[in-house]
């Protein structure tokens, strides 16, 4: 009885509704765009840190932080900033290019060659709930670490927290995001992301906690962000998709997938049933038409038989009369007449010709069974459009694409596509883009999807090392797609189990008198 109900603990947990949780890769890919900014001063002798605060990339070479982090800088002028990223490089100096005390925003350019993934900004309005996460560098994990001065100037991964939305107020004259992630002196500047890993606020303050109270904490809203970059021309990733987690994009392909099963099946029910009518309908007829004929054939084989004898009869009387004129016509008659009764009797239709026009009927009468479409196997040049409820997508582009396939696995004519147990692939990784991108082309679906791994500087400097080691064979090598789906695995057993986006396209053969779509990304690399 106890196992009992406690299964039906366990269905009912299940059944409930779960609460939507950040995806860990996602934070950690957002926080490789996530810098340490450092308020420097000197002595004259040696470089030291007056403060320090958090900032983010919103471009390559931009960086946003809290107009107070910076502040003190632009009141003294021998105080200069720089910025420390998480991973690789070492500090590089910046410059202000724009500080908005009244929104609490600064923009910072790299003077320097360090170049960072720019985080991408959530397009919507500002949640009213859900779990959030803060990415930055608290001063006081860094005295409980016992980190010195030198060790500020060096690569630190940034802490990151959780917490929830508690709501969007205007406080201090901007519009501000309460939440309760929990953040310290340190933090300010940093990025609060959503579940996607896209900001939604920038870390600005928190709220005095007294006599045991919650603490709260707030972010300046993304109303106040994005105008705030636009004004300064910074052309950030902006992206307003729902936030899904592939797990529920895996589930939702699974229920189409059985959805889609099951429609082909009753459909492929139903044409059986028509086709199993057709046939009784070709057979009633068939047999009708046959039978007819058969009778007609004998009955007429009948009468030409009885006029044969008839004229058989004329001729052997004008032979006993000595009528040798009539005795011809009437033979040559009655052979005539014989020879066509003898032919429409064995010529009349037999029973086999009934299942000969019901094949007939039934297969349209040409013997075609394949399909009309002639690019429906290799697929032709295919035009292919974004399917924004099959994909998860934090920051990508998602234009359409084209592309010419080949049953071979050969695109436009130049790019190999590697085959592994029936699925085509073409790896890709970028010498400018901490990103590796997965290509997929399934020509029995046309279905094309790019599934994007987006890793640390470390990661991705493994994964091209790996793609270094092999030189993908040309279109139309012996053995090319084989050969290259055996190469590519070197670095796909180096990606994490789980992309962070994923880019469904569903393809259609384009039209010939079409004219040509030059996208800004194609499937071929």
């Amino acid at each position: 009885m106890r196992s009992k109900l406690l299964s039906l603990c366990v269905l009912i947990l299940a059944l409930l509704p779960q609460i939507a949780k950040a995806d860990p890769a996602d934070i950690d890919a957002a926080a490789r765009g996530v810098v340490r900014v450092v308020i420097i001063g000197t002595d004259g002798r040696e470089v030291y840190p007056v403060s320090h605060g958090t900032g983010f990339a919103v471009a390559p070479d931009m960086i946003v932080t809290n107009a107070h982090v910076v502040r003190e800088a632009l009141l003294d002028d021998t105080l200069t900033i720089a910025v420390v990223p998480s991973d690789g490089d070492k500090a590089e100096y910046v410059r202000p290019i724009s500080v908005d005390p009244r929104s609490d925003l600064a923009l910072l350019r790299i003077t320097g060659e360090m170049r960072l993934p720019a985080l991408t900004i959530a397009g919507s309005a500002d949640p009213d709930s859900g779990e959030v996460s803060a990415v930055g560098y608290p001063m006081n994990v860094d005295r409980a670490q016992g980190l010195d001065i030198g060790d500020i100037f060096r690569p630190q991964p940034p802490v990151k927290s959780r917490g929830f939305i508690s709501g969007a107020r205007p406080s201090r004259q901007f519009d501000s995001i309460l939440h309760t992630a929990p953040i310290a002196r340190g933090n300010s500047g940093g990025p609060l992301l959503d579940g996607c890993g896209r900001v939604i606020g920038v870390n600005s303050f928190g709220a005095d906690s007294e006599a045991g109270d919650a603490e709260f904490y707030f972010a300046v809203s993304t109303r106040e962000l994005l105008p705030f970059l636009r004004k300064n021309n910074v052309d950030a990733t902006v992206n307003a998709s729902p936030c899904r987690s592939l797990a529920e994009l895996d589930a939702s392909e699974r229920e189409r997938m059985l959805r889609e099963q099951s429609e082909a099946r009753q459909a492929m029910a139903a044409r059986a049933d028509e086709q199993r009518q057709a046939r009784d309908r070709a057979r009633l007829e068939a047999e009708f038409a046959v039978l007819g004929e058969r009778e007609n054939s004998m009955a007429l084989a009948f009468l030409l038989f009885l006029l044969a004898g008839g004229a058989g009869a004329v001729a052997w009387h004008a032979r006993q009369n000595e009528e040798e004129r009539r005795m011809m016509i009437g033979g040559t008659l009655a052979g005539l007449a014989l020879l066509s009764s003898l032919l429409l009797w064995f010529l009349r239709p037999g029973v086999e010709e009934i299942d000969r026009r019901v094949a007939a009927a039934t297969q349209g009468g040409d013997g075609s069974s394949g399909s009309t479409d002639p690019d429906a196997a290799d697929g032709g040049t295919m035009l292919c459009s974004f399917v924004e409820s099959r994909s998860r997508v934090t920051g990508a582009r998602t234009d359409d694409v084209e592309f010419a396939w080949q049953d071979s696995g050969c695109v436009n004519e130049r790019t190999q596509y590697g085959v592994v147990a029936g699925e085509w692939s073409r790896v890709l990784v970028p010498d400018d883009e901490e990103a590796v991108s997965i290509n997929r082309y399934d020509p029995a679906t046309r279905t094309f999807s790019t599934d994007r791994y987006l890793l640390s500087r470390s990661a991705m400097s493994a994964a091209r090392e790996a793609r270094d080691k092999y030189s993908p064979p040309q279109c139309g090598a012996d053995n090319a797609a084989a050969s290259l789906g055996d190469m590519q695995t070197g670095v796909t057993s180096l990606l994490p189990p789980r992309p962070n986006e994923r880019l469904v396209y569903q393809c259609e053969a384009k039209p010939a008198d079409s004219q040509a779509i030059k996208p800004l990304a194609s499937p071929a690399g």
